[in-house]
C-alpha cells in the first residue's frame, strides 16, 4: 500500500526532519510506504559532494547543506517537490538506480499528460525538455529505505536559479512547465497526476491519503540531529 500525503508550505528543515522521523520509523518496524508531498519557501540546498563556489549569490536566501546526492539546487514557492518514503527491500530488492528510473519516469509520464515531452539524458539524473531542466533528482538511501526526492518545475521564479550553477553544470538552463506552456499551471492537477503515475509505475495496487503522521512520532528521541538521526 501507498500512503501520500500534502504538507502544503512547509520549511525545508521542518520537511526534512519529518522525512527523518518516518525513515527511523519504518527501519523500527514495517509500515507502509509513503510519499510527501510539498512546497518550499525560497531556500538552496547543497547535496553530498556538492561544490560550494556553485552557489554563486544566494543573496537573502538560506543555503542548506544536506544528505542528498546531488550539487546544488533551488527549492521555492510554485515548484512540486516529492519525498517518496519507500522501502527498497520489498520494492525493487534494493536496486537503487531502477528506483531513480522509476522517480524519473513518473515526471516523464505526468509532462506528457500536459503536452510535455520530458526526456532522460544521462549520466544526468532529472528530467530535461531539450537542454533544458525541468525537474531535479536528488536522493538519499538509509539502511534500504528512501528519502529526499524530486523537485519539479511548474510555477516557480526561474530567476532564482540564476544564483547558483544549477546541479553543477554551467552549460544547462532550467525551464519550468509555466514558461514551455505559456501559462499559470494547476499544482493540485500536476500532483494527482504525478501520484497516479508513481503509484502505477512502482506498482502500487492500493493508494490512500495518510493520516497526519504526527501522532506516531511522540517517541522520537531529541539525540537525533536533523541531518543525521543517529544516536549521539
Amino acid at each position: 500500500m501507498l500512503l501520500h500525503r500534502n504538507l502544503g508550505r512547509m520549511e525545508y528543515l521542518a520537511a526534512l526532519e519529518l522525512q527523518e522521523r518516518l525513515v527511523e520509523s519504518k527501519q523500527r518496524e514495517a509500515s507502509a510506504d509513503i510519499l510527501l508531498f510539498v512546497e518550499h519557501p525560497h531556500v538552496y540546498t547543497l547535496g553530498r559532494g556538492g561544490k560550494e563556489s556553485n552557489v554563486l549569490a544566494p543573496e537573502e536566501v538560506p543555503v542548506i547543506c544536506t544528505s542528498r546526492g546531488g550539487d546544488v539546487t533551488y527549492h521555492g514557492p510554485g515548484q512540486l517537490v516529492a519525498y517518496p518514503i519507500i522501502d527498497l527491500r520489498s520494492k525493487l530488492r534494493k536496486d537503487v538506480h531502477r528506483y531513480v528510473r522509476n522517480l524519473e519516469l513518473s515526471a516523464i509520464r505526468t509532462l506528457k499528460d500536459f503536452g510535455l515531452t520530458g526526456t532522460r539524458r544521462p549520466p544526468f539524473t532529472g528530467i530535461w525538455i531539450g537542454d533544458k531542466k525541468i525537474a531535479a533528482i536528488g536522493i538519499a538511501v538509509r539502511r534500504s529505505i528512501t528519502f529526499h526526492g524530486l523537485a519539479l518545475n511548474v510555477n516557480p521564479d526561474l530567476s532564482y536559479f540564476k544564483r547558483i550553477i544549477p546541479c553543477g553544470l554551467a552549460w544547462a538552463e532550467v525551464t519550468s512547465m509555466r514558461q514551455e506552456l505559456d501559462m499559470e499551471q494547476s499544482i493540485e492537477r500536476i500532483r494527482n497526476r504525478f501520484l497516479h503515475h508513481f503509484a502505477e509505475v512502482f506498482g502500487y495496487s492500493h493508494v490512500e491519503k495518510a493520516e497526519n503522521e504526527e501522532s506516531r512520532m511522540e517517541d522520537h528521541d531529541p539525540r537525533f540531529s536533523i541531518l543525521d538521526p543517529r544516536p549521539a
